[in-house]
Formats: C-alpha cells, sequence, structure tokens
C-alpha cells in the first residue's frame, strides 16, 4: 500500500493544489449516523468561509435522530451523493465547440481548420444537437455533391463569395445554379430562366434584362461590373435579389455551394452523442467499439455542450473531494479511486485509503470527528454561527453518548462546554431529545434497524461486520431476538463475512446487549473471557463499538 503521507491541517498547502472555483465535495461514509452527517456540514461551512467552493453531501438516507438536529437547527438535508466516479464532464473537452444548422459549409470548414478539429457538431436555432460533420464529409460532397441546386442564405452568400449587397427581398435563398457561359444569343435560345434559377453573370446586359424580367430568385453579378440602372429598376419591381462578387465566372461557380447551408450535408449515421453525465469508462468501451474520433457532448435536454476527440482523454478533471469521519475505502463513496482526495478529517484509525499526492490529514484521537473541525475554525480565525454549533455538538454528543463513552477525551468536554455555549441549549437535557426522537424503532423493518449503522472490518484472514443500535427500546428487541440472529447470519452469508454481531446499546444503563452468528461465540468468548456465551448476552459498560468492541476482536484474529 502506498505510504500516506500524513500533514497537519494546513489551509496555504490546499489552496496550492485546488483552484479557488474548482467545487468540492466533502461527505461522511457510508450508513451516515449524525457525527458523519453534521462534520460534513461544518467542514463544507469552514471551507467556504475561506474561499472555496464546496458542498457537504450524503452517502445514505440520514437516519432519525439526525434528522431530528437538523430540523432542530433548522438545516437542510445535504444532497446525496451516489458516486465520484469521472464523467465526461470531468475531462476537458472542446467546450462549446458547435456550429448553427444555417452556417454554411465554408464556414464550418474553416472554423475545423481554426481549431484543429476533424468533426464539428451541428446545432439548431437553440444550440439542440442535430449531427456532427466531418472534414470527410465536406471532402465527398465537394466530389460527388450536387452542383445545380443551392439552398441557403443571402448573407451566407456574401459571405462566401465576398459579395456587396445591391437588392435584398428574400433572407433565404433555394433555386437551381446557371451559369451564363453561351454568348447571349444562344444562352436565351437555349435556357427558359424561371422563378426557381440562380443566375451567375457578368456583363452580359441582355441575360441581366432577361433574367430580371422573368424575376429569377437572384443574380450574382461577377468580377465587381455594374448592372444597368433601368435593369435595376426592374429588379427591384419583381422582387429579384441581385449580390456583386470581385470573383470571375468560374471561381464563383466553384465556391458558391460551399454557401449551402451545414444541415444539407447532415446524414443519419453520426447521430450518436454523449451525454455529459456519462462515465468515462463507459465511454472507454463505447469508443472501442465505434472507434469515431469526435464525439459530440450533449445534457440531459438534448442541448449540445461541445465536442470531445478521442486524443482530449488524457486530461482529466477529477472531482475533489474531502472525507471526514472516515478513512476506510469500503466505507466510502463508489469511485474514489477515480477522484482526487484533498484531505482528511477523521478520529478512527487509519484504514486503507491512499492517495498519489501528499494531503492534509488531520486524524486525533478524540471522541467525534467534530471536536477536530471545532479546533479548525479556532486555527483559522473563523467564528461558528449558532445553527453549525448547534450541529457540531450534535454530532459529539452522538459519538459519545453524551460523554459517557470510553471515546471521550477531555478535548471533547472543553469543546461540548464552548458549543453549548454557541448553540444556547442545555446540552444534557437536549442530548436526551435528540436520543428519544433517534431511538424509535416506530416504522422501521428489522432489516432496515440491523443495516442502519452497520461496518466492515478486515483483518489478513478474517472478515466481519458489527451493527449498533442506539435505543431505549432494547427490550423489544430481545423480545425478537431469534428473527434478528437470522438476519446478521443471512448478510454473513450473502456479504461472504466470517461473522456478524448487533450490539443492542442501552444509552441510559450504558451497556450493550450482544447478538451474533454462530461462528462468532468462539471468537466473543475469547476476547471478552465470556463463559457459555449466550444470544443476548448483557455487557456492562459497553457502548463503543470503535474502542470497546472492534479492537478487542481484531487482536484475537490475528
Amino acid at each position: 500500500m502506498v505510504f500516506l503521507m500524513i500533514f497537519m491541517y494546513n489551509i496555504k498547502v490546499a489552496r496550492s493544489v485546488v483552484k479557488m472555483n474548482d467545487k468540492i465535495f466533502i461527505f461522511g461514509h457510508k450508513n451516515p449516523d449524525t457525527d458523519t452527517v453534521t462534520s460534513a456540514i461544518a467542514l463544507s461551512y469552514l471551507k467556504n468561509k475561506l474561499g472555496f467552493n464546496s458542498e457537504p453531501y450524503v452517502l445514505g438516507e440520514v437516519n432519525l435522530e439526525t434528522k431530528y438536529v437538523l430540523d432542530y437547527f433548522k438545516v437542510k438535508v445535504p444532497k446525496y451523493l451516489n458516486d465520484v466516479k469521472l464523467q465526461m464532464k470531468d475531462l476537458n473537452y472542446h467546450k462549446n465547440y458547435f456550429i448553427n444548422h444555417h452556417a454554411s459549409i465554408l464556414e464550418a470548414y474553416t472554423y475545423m481548420t481554426d481549431h484543429n478539429i476533424t468533426g464539428i457538431p451541428v446545432v439548431g436555432d437553440k444550440n439542440e444537437f442535430l449531427s456532427l460533420i466531418t472534414a470527410k464529409v465536406i471532402a465527398k460532397y465537394l466530389i460527388n455533391g450536387d452542383y445545380k441546386t443551392l439552398k441557403t442564405s443571402y448573407d451566407n452568400l456574401l459571405k462566401t463569395l465576398d459579395a456587396v449587397k445591391i437588392t435584398k427581398f428574400n433572407e433565404e435563398i433555394e433555386g437551381n445554379i446557371i451559369a451564363a457561359a453561351y454568348r447571349s444569343t444562344t444562352f436565351m435560345e437555349l435556357v427558359n430562366l424561371t422563378s426557381n434559377d440562380i443566375l451567375i453573370v457578368g456583363d452580359r446586359h441582355s441575360i441581366i434584362e432577361n433574367a430580371v424580367e422573368k424575376g429569377v430568385k437572384l443574380i450574382i453579378i461577377v468580377g465587381e461590373l455594374d448592372i444597368k440602372p433601368h435593369h435595376l429598376e426592374i429588379a427591384k419591381k419583381n422582387k429579384v435579389n441581385i449580390i456583386k462578387t470581385k470573383y470571375d465566372t468560374f471561381i464563383t461557380a466553384k465556391r458558391i455551394g460551399l454557401s449551402s447551408y451545414i444541415e444539407n450535408l447532415i446524414t443519419e449515421d453520426r447521430m450518436f452523442t454523449l451525454d455529459q453525465n456519462d462515465y468515462f469508462d463507459d465511454f472507454l468501451i463505447t469508443s472501442s467499439k465505434l472507434k469515431f474520433n469526435n464525439y459530440p457532448i450533449i445534457d440531459k435536454n438534448n442541448i449540445c455542450k461541445g465536442l470531445i476527440r478521442i486524443t482530449d482523454i488524457s486530461e482529466k478533471n477529477r472531482k475533489k473531494v474531502i472525507l471526514v469521519d472516515h478513512n476506510e475505502i469500503e466505507q466510502s463513496v463508489i469511485g474514489l479511486d477515480e477522484a482526487e482526495i484533498l484531505e482528511v478529517v477523521d478520529h478512527h484509525k487509519i484504514g486503507d485509503i491512499s492517495t498519489k499526492n501528499p494531503i492534509n490529514f488531520r486524524n486525533m484521537s478524540v471522541g467525534s470527528t467534530n471536536t477536530i473541525i471545532y479546533k479548525l475554525f479556532q486555527e483559522n480565525n473563523i467564528e461558528i454561527p449558532k445553527e453549525i454549533a448547534g450541529l457540531m455538538i450534535s454530532g459529539i454528543l452522538s459519538d459519545t453518548l453524551v460523554l459517557t463513552s470510553p471515546t471521550t477525551t477531555k478535548v471533547d468536554k472543553e469543546v461540548v462546554n464552548n458549543l453549548a455555549k454557541i448553540a444556547q441549549i442545555d446540552y444534557k437535557k437536549y442530548a436526551m431529545d435528540m436520543f428519544k426522537a433517534g431511538t424509535s424503532l416506530k416504522g422501521l423493518s428489522k432489516n432496515e434497524i440491523v443495516n442502519t449503522d452497520l461496518k466492515t472490518f478486515h483483518t489478513e484472514e478474517y472478515s466481519f461486520a458489527v451493527s449498533q443500535i442506539l435505543t431505549l427500546d432494547y427490550e423489544d428487541i430481545l423480545k425478537e431476538k431469534e428473527d434478528y440472529v437470522k438476519i446478521i447470519s443471512e448478510i454473513a452469508e450473502n456479504k461472504e463475512l466470517n461473522f456478524v454481531l448487533l450490539a443492542v446499546t442501552d444509552i441510559i444503563n450504558n451497556g450493550s446487549y450482544i447478538l451474533y452468528t454462530e461462528d462468532a461465540k468462539k471468537y466473543l468468548e475469547a476476547a471478552f473471557n465470556i463463559e457459555n456465551l449466550s444470544q443476548g448476552y448483557y455487557m456492562e459498560g459497553v457502548v463503543s463499538r470503535k474502542k470497546q468492541i472492534v479492537p478487542y476482536l481484531m487482536d484475537i484474529l490475528k
């Protein structure tokens, strides 16, 4: 395992690796409890006061106790975070690389060459994705395209032919392209001009006169030659569009097709898109099958966001995350290995999290993560508002069972007294109301009760889980202990664990009743020096899973 360098919390170091506008995801462990949720909110508040852009998240549904705390201090439940996997929006793709469907072919080609790309998404007037046009498609059109007809805009013709306006009656120009290559008499004998014709002509005034009288769609006068005033009057009367270009007939006939709408080249074979929220690993699988070079990026409403080339995929903006109240992969969010861990603030043993770069790692042997965060507020001279103080003291009271747990330290007690003043509460009375709200099992299934706070632990040879329930209704559980033993046995089998324990903690009398799978009996007896252990055994004074249960089991399993 990569050695994790542990640094004291230093805000200057954090600023050196994170841009101030980078979003930072702050979250605790799965099966969120009060300490993990409140510490994420409190640390996010601190970070934002220091100028960062952070947001707290939860990795699961908050429990009744936490809901009570958030409601009491009028703070919203953080958003749910499913994963921090790399998504297409995390790549440095070409944002806002697209072109309107009424742009000319020449504009599209110029855009591609100017931006060194070989394809460009074509969008509608509201930037909705229509298709992808590649340089290969344009080349095919130039070789095999329809040179006889044109559908474009008046402005596209001006830009493509470097022309000037003489008369304009239509925004859109559509018709058959005719070049007056014959002498005037031959042309008028062979060609019957109509209102659907686009005429390329020089100073052949008899042809021009015939064209304006017939009311053709457009006359393109080449070589910057002039039109006679009375022909211009007839053109205006018959609403004939006229432009004048510096190019000769040959160049004009060659370039005019490039003024066509780019949408005219759209085919059904390049409609494939990537949603900006698609996962990067899914994209790799897809791209290996399609073997395209260019992929349009859209949002959920089909609005084009830009373009990614297969050569761009090495440039990634991994999600920036800060872990609170945990530092083990199994307890953390999906895709953590694809994110960039900036910091860890925790009060548990150091687990298996590893990083590529040195990070801020603040770990203290105290009863709650919020105790550490209180110290961070002090170190950075940031005032703690009433509601944040209320959340923080709730996390400490929850994790230390109102400062009675063996995990409680002198520091925790000092912090609680200070936070109680800021939050303006009688913390003992408040804690009992919080526990009463949080320990109610009403409406919960037995499976939900067991899985509310279930954590898995590993040694080199063994894996086990310990679920803990803090309740005032322990008698109700013990009456149906056989059902609970069956549930934890199923968990052990499904998760391929050596054994599972359920600690039903009586928060008033300061002890726990232990239920266990059959394979756990010998380990419990050895770890706690118990003879003839039976289901529902009461362990007086045992209230901390972290300090009074797990370490003893880990020792016996070595």
